[in-house]
């Protein structure tokens, strides 16, 4: 969506830190709070001073004892074999393999995640933690916690970021966009017992030991399509989501523990064509 079109989206006037800073606390959120952010730049509408101020209004309801955490993935440090979105001629293949650059926490690029968790990756005093694919940023008072000791092997598990903040009773926020970019319903895949599920092997290039390496890691096959059902089924049996407008857009906030222990349930008794290895 071009910024022409975001201006002319917009509604009324255009939010700004301020304006921001009063959405966020008429939705829950709260100072001292682990918040685990996903987001839309453009659902917002027009934002003056765009990702930069969605970030400061956060920081700022939050205050010095909160942590505001997000996912910086990096998918295309990947084996270029099974790139579909999109694929590259398999005669770049091994060019790819021999030249792409390592994972580097301050330098590697967010690929997929929005303008909003790429801008506050930068900013100073902010931690990324060390998965060359599924990487985490967080800022705050458990932003080291948090990000610490994330496991190359099932990225999204039990020694994730995504753990950490189920830990620490923290909170999703869906900022314009739906439970389809909600990650921590990836944590219950690895918890929950459904049929099916498969063990798939990928590679990304390190640093190891100061040089190069295409490392291998293992994960279980990952699934989001039924995310948009579970977070339906979830605000419809429960008083767990927090729904409102911040700016333009539509805003979901909600505890992250219940959340992924309702999406177990749920999948055990509703996931029948996948397996465990």
């Amino acid at each position: 969506m071009s910024e022409r079109d975001v201006i002319e989206r917009t509604q009324s006037y255009p939010a700004t830190v301020e304006s921001l800073s009063a959405d966020l606390p008429a939705l829950g959120v709260a100072p001292g709070m682990v918040v685990l952010l996903h987001s839309s730049l453009s659902a917002l509408g027009w934002v003056c001073g765009g990702a930069v101020a969605v970030i400061l209004a956060l920081e700022r309801v939050l205050g010095e004892q909160g942590t505001l955490v997000m996912p910086t993935h990096s998918g295309d440090l990947s084996d270029p074999a099974p790139w579909q979105n999109p694929p590259v001629p398999e005669a770049w293949w091994d060019v790819i393999r021999e030249t792409m650059p390592p994972y580097d926490p301050d330098l590697t690029p967010t690929r997929g995640v929005g303008v909003i968790p790429e801008t506050f990756r930068k900013q100073r005093g902010v931690l990324r933690s060390g998965h060359p694919r599924g990487s985490f940023a967080a800022w705050g008072a458990r932003a080291r916690e948090i990000t610490e000791g994330h496991s190359l092997d099932f990225e999204l598990g039990e020694e994730s970021p995504l753990a950490r903040v189920y830990d620490l009773n923290g909170w999703v926020l869906l900022l314009g966009v739906g439970h389809a970019n909600n990650t921590s319903l990836h944590l219950a895949e690895y918890r929950a017992s459904y049929p099916d599920r498969r063990m798939v092997e990928t590679r990304a290039p390190m640093l190891v030991n100061g040089q190069r390496e295409w490392v291998t890691l293992h994960d279980i096959e990952l699934d989001e399509s039924d995310f948009d059902e579970i977070g339906e089924c979830w605000a419809r049996t429960t008083n767990g989501v927090q729904s409102g407008p911040i700016a333009d857009a539509k805003a979901l906030f909600m505890p992250q523990r219940a959340l992924v222990d309702f999406a177990v349930t749920w999948m055990n008794e509703n996931r029948r064509s996948q397996s465990m290895p």
